[in-house]
């Protein structure tokens, strides 16, 4: 088929990122950094673990941190775009439609929040498809925020439920609340790459995850932005902006400023006019 052939709608459309998902950080960076990457970079969304049983390990960061992060993201002017990743516990109490954490974190100036449903997060995936009802509730009980949810085979029992379920939360703006969307990541959260990345569906808007990170980003962003098929995707990483300095596991500031270049360089965003 010709170029001349091909529906100048179709021609026309191009994918956006709306989104450059860097996961993990930590008290191993301080939080006025993350707000300086925020204000030349505010298509960075970082996203912060919540697991109470690990808060203070690598990766988990300590109450204390996350507050002064609300703090900086207060003064950001909305630039600073931050994602709450629950695990464990946190992510039972939302399946539970427990809304308590979801109020502080709300307070705390995140916009949006990812339910990590799965084993290795330290989840009971054994009754995730009775958990629909009551996680739907939870979600139509705060508007203001994003939940994503991990699409995956383990994860399939509480998706594919809320996919096909008969309740007024999950049809009355389509397939979905307008406030649910997935993160195609069959890896579980373990940072394997994925083979091939899925084209969004009609019904919902979707990010990818699995093994994404410095060493492979260039090729990544083009197979996505082909894949995302003209629609708003985003791409999230964690394992693979870790470094070891100084005996320390660290969430690496570098790491991520190679990842933000290479965006830059395909032409997706740009750098400020100051540097």
């Amino acid at each position: 088929m010709s170029s001349d052939s091909v529906d100048p709608a179709k021609r026309q459309r191009r994918t956006t990122l709306r989104a450059l998902g860097f996961c993990g950080a930590d008290d191993s960076v301080p939080p006025r950094v993350l707000g300086l990457y925020s204000q030349a970079y505010p298509f960075v969304e970082f996203g912060v673990l919540f697991r109470p049983d690990k808060e203070g390990e690598p990766r988990y960061a300590t109450m204390k941190w996350v507050e002064e992060l609300s703090k900086v993201a207060a003064k950001s002017n909305g630039k600073m775009k931050l994602a709450a990743h629950l695990c464990g516990a946190r992510v039972n109490e939302v399946l539970e439609g427990n809304d308590s954490f979801l109020i502080q974190i709300s307070n705390w100036g995140f916009k949006r929040v990812q339910i990590n449903a799965t084993a290795v997060n330290g989840v009971d995936t054994s009754k995730l498809g009775e958990s629909v009802v009551s996680f739907l509730s939870a979600v139509n009980s705060h508007p203001e925020l994003e939940f994503i949810i991990q699409k995956n085979e383990e994860t399939k029992p509480l998706w594919e439920g809320i996919l096909n379920s008969d309740s007024v939360e999950a049809r009355k703006n389509g397939f979905l609340p307008k406030n649910v969307s997935m993160l195609v990541d069959e890896s579980k959260g373990t940072g394997v790459l994925a083979a091939s990345w899925p084209s969004p569906p009609a019904e919902y808007e979707i990010g990818y995850a699995g093994g994404i990170g410095p060493k492979n980003i260039e090729k990544v962003l083009q197979d996505v932005m082909l894949a995302g098929d003209g629609r708003s995707i985003w791409i999230d990483m964690e394992s693979s902006l870790r470094s070891s300095r100084n005996g320390l596991d660290i969430f690496d500031m570098d790491k991520c400023f190679h990842v933000i270049e290479a965006v830059c360089n395909a032409g997706i965003y740009s750098h400020p006019d100051y540097l």
